[in-house]
């Protein structure tokens, strides 16, 4: 979700005489898009002239890298890395825990930067490449790699024998750590903890953390209390074969689901800053204890001390009370390696004293919504897909007369939601994006890069909402004008991609990495592909990336109950962008053989664009889901329609999901194709 428009400026082109520059100007401003190949390529920086070209976009770094180097020296530390993440290793982080950002102008959500005395490098994946050239300053090198290995390598380099290169241990995550250590091994470079983090010692106006926010959830969209789930949990720990004592949840939405509590903290995400430690007979909560007020204290039992009372306590004292609690006998704490940073491991000592899982079983226990959270997570689906359905018909009418921007038509979906019932805002900044800015996969629209719609590109907008009974995501790519064959193909092959998951029957417990494939299958006959993953779980009132649950290879099998994104795409470079995204739920199927079998039920609820479906490319089974998929759209959203009194939205719907036939279709060419076999074979009997 993020970068922007457009690529650095040439020496010829800086050269150019005013008055041809602000008629070049001039006519872009009046064409919106004649221009727009050319635009894409002005804002990424040039370092390698002089003086350098660097866009309005980069970020001048030059104090604060100064002020961290002045840092760096009395604690002998020859380099620094600075990680993006938070203490909780989230993948969205608070304003204020955005160091990398801070230090490099670069606010990409995937990075690890490293600064010298000398130095400085930021390292990011190929969906951020372009949105980095475009931010940082001639401070900064490039390195387009994100491993490990990569940034040893650097350091090595860069770092003299015996050198110290200190880390946060509170923003490295175990196996981070690890893979450190292995990479410098026999280099004769040092790691070295410094649990004080010396970004925070230069950033004067650091965002502070929100007075209030802490919440409970309203009791009717809840099944189960804080105290069954706490029970819940303590049954599993006593099941253990390894027998804990007590178990660590590091991850924010641990906590926030095992307490039914939800926070602001995180911009897009309703938590809040804290840690669990959760023993057979205790509960103790790390969190800004000024925050929770009399009715949360209440609502928690924090007066008493027995085995269903939460102890409160200081959110900045959970080293202190863990190396407490480790140091007496017989513990055992168990903990999910996905989430636990360095600085709290390196405390449960000695080994004896800690078991460990990828996951917490919270987190696996999250992944299967229960009754309750399932009905309200299908409702808060049908409300959301009111909105959507708004934007589309808005744009269709307006985009071939007006000027739309992509930053606009963000903004509206937005506004769309906001009226619906129980929305708490976006699930994440919105991707609205148009002709090449589509093929940057985590593109989101700003005032300098926003591009005008029209009827001659594709666009694609993947946008999501927070309600108090769900989280919602979903992608709609569409073309207003006349599309290419090969969009058409394209589009029509990514909706194949995705229909073969959503219709695929598995056995329970199956891991999603073995039917990913299903999703990239009808784009590699033709040699094509996309370069991010097929899809991620998602919550009740949660991330909208929720782990474990999805289908990368860390993934945890799936289970009835458990809802996920599934979403295809392609990407041309330069040109244009697909995905289309749905999310559906694990549901129990009968097959004529075998029993405790799953598919996937969507629930999502907006039509796929008419206008770029080739039907030809389309199976009889494909086409079936499809008209099965719309006659359930009709079903559920027009209901909801009709009782927001939305005539007109109705009336775009039901066009939109008329059945396709099969006329035209790969299954009715096969059965022509067929009918001719037999009555040539008939014609040669007679013969």
């Amino acid at each position: 979700m993020h970068i922007r428009s457009a690529g650095s400026l040439s020496a010829v082109q800086l050269k150019m005489p005013s008055s041809a520059w602000l008629w070049a100007v001039s006519v872009v401003a009046l064409t919106g898009h004649l221009f727009c190949a050319a635009a894409y390529e002005r804002t990424e920086r040039n370092c390698s002239l002089t003086p350098p070209y660097l866009p309005s976009t980069a970020v001048n770094t030059s104090v604060q890298l100064q002020e961290l180097r002045a840092q760096m020296l009395p604690l002998n530390v020859s380099a620094y890395i600075i990680p993006g993440t938070d203490a909780h290793l989230s993948e969205y982080i608070a304003p204020r825990d955005a160091r990398m950002a801070f230090m490099t102008g670069f606010t990409g959500s995937a990075g690890t930067a490293v600064v010298t005395q000398t130095k400085a490098a930021l390292w990011t994946d190929s969906r951020y490449w372009v949105q980095a050239e475009r931010q940082l300053d001639c401070n900064w090198e490039l390195q387009k790699d994100v491993s490990i290995i990569s940034v040893a390598e650097w350091l090595i380099s860069e770092v003299p024998a015996g050198g110290n290169i200190g880390f946060d241990p509170f923003l490295f995550s175990l196996k981070t750590q690890e893979n450190y250590a292995m990479s410098l091994e026999s280099s004769n470079r040092i790691l070295k903890s410094i649990p004080v983090n010396l970004v925070d010692q230069v950033w004067k106006d650091r965002p502070q953390i929100p007075a209030d926010g802490l919440t409970r959830l309203p009791d009717r969209v809840l099944q189960r209390t804080w105290q069954d789930k706490v029970e819940q949990i303590r049954s599993l720990m006593t099941t253990n074969p390894y027998q804990p004592t007590a178990l660590l949840l590091s991850a924010l939405d641990e906590t926030a689901w095992l307490f039914n509590l939800r926070g602001n903290d995180i911009p897009y995400n309703p938590f809040f800053y804290s840690y669990t430690l959760l023993t057979l007979d205790e509960i103790w909560l790390f969190v800004h204890t000024n925050r929770v007020t009399e009715e949360l204290k209440a609502y928690l039992s924090a007066s008493c001390t027995g085995s269903l009372c939460v102890q409160l306590k200081s959110y900045d004292s959970v080293r202190e009370n863990l190396m407490t609690y480790v140091a007496q006998s017989d513990v055992k704490v168990w903990i999910g390696t996905e989430y636990t940073n360095y600085a709290l491991y390196e405390l449960i000592t000695p080994q004896e004293k800690l078991i460990t899982s990828s996951y917490s079983p919270v987190l696996t226990t999250k992944a299967v919504k229960d009754e309750t959270e399932e009905r309200i997570l299908r409702e808060a689906h049908v409300r959301d897909a009111v909105a959507v359905i708004q934007l589309l018909m808005w744009l269709e009418k307006v985009v071939p007369v007006a000027n739309v921007t992509e930053l606009r038509a963000a903004e509206y979906v937005n506004r769309c939601r906001s009226k619906q019932k129980d929305n708490r805002g976006p699930s994440f900044e919105t991707i609205s994006a148009s002709g090449p800015n589509a093929a940057l996969a985590h593109y989101s629209p700003s005032e300098e890069t926003s591009r005008r719609l029209t009827v001659d590109e594709m666009f694609l907008v993947d946008s999501g909402g927070q309600y108090l009974d769900g989280t919602t995501d979903i992608t709609r790519t569409v073309h207003w004008g006349t599309p290419t064959d090969m969009q058409k193909e394209a589009f029509t092959r990514v909706l194949m991609g995705n229909i073969e998951i959503s219709q695929t029957v598995f056995p329970s417990g199956t891991s999603g990495v073995r039917i990913e494939m299903l999703g990239r299958r009808a784009l590699w006959e033709v040699g094509l592909n996309y370069g991010h993953g097929t899809g991620h779980g998602v919550g009740n009132y949660f991330g909208v990336h929720e782990w474990p649950v999805g289908f990368q290879s860390n993934n945890i099998p799936f289970k009835a109950g458990m809802f996920t994104s599934i979403e295809p795409g392609y990407y041309k470079d330069n040109d244009f962008g697909i995905r289309i995204e749905d999310i559906a739920v694990t549901v129990p199927v009968h097959t004529k053989f075998g029993h405790n079998f799953l598919t996937f039920d969507t629930v999502s609820l907006v039509p796929y664009d008419r206008k770029l479906i080739d039907t030809s490319l389309l199976s009889a089974k494909q086409m079936q889901w499809l008209n099965n998929y719309y006659e359930m759209i009709r079903r559920l959203v027009g209901p909801e329609l009709d009782k927001q009194g939305l005539q007109e939205e109705k009336d775009w719907m039901l066009r939109n999901t008329q059945p396709f036939t099969e006329a035209g279709s790969s299954a009715s060419v096969c059965s022509s194709s067929l009918t001719l076999i037999a009555l040539v074979f008939a014609l040669h009997n007679i013969i």
